[in-house]
């Protein structure tokens, strides 16, 4: 299950500060990251999401509902998080 969010209040809460929790702004690779379950897989394993990015992006990010097989994928606005919604794709791990 991949769903989409974006570093607005609705999506990241209150206290959103545009950095992940890896430390990175949320800028990097042309916003195009993705937020796991780190105990699943850990900061900077590669994903090819199809649809998004067109390649290879980095999980850069956690959150406290992403859990086990879910992902999220990082969008500058909250209308093209909207768009993308939630998605259930496969998604290959690189490294």
């Amino acid at each position: 299950e991949v769903t989409a969010y974006c570093p607005c209040t609705k999506c990241c809460g209150e206290n959103a500060q545009g950095i992940t929790a890896s430390g990175h702004d949320i800028s990097y690779n042309n916003s195009r990251f993705v937020a796991a379950d780190t105990d699943r897989l850990p900061f900077g394993t590669k994903l090819v999401i199809p649809g998004y990015a067109g390649g290879a992006v980095e999980v850069i990010d956690r959150g406290g509902a992403i859990k086990g097989n879910k992902l999220d994928v990082f969008f500058p606005t909250h209308e093209e998080a909207l768009q993308w919604g939630r998605q259930w794709i496969d998604v290959t791990v690189l490294e």
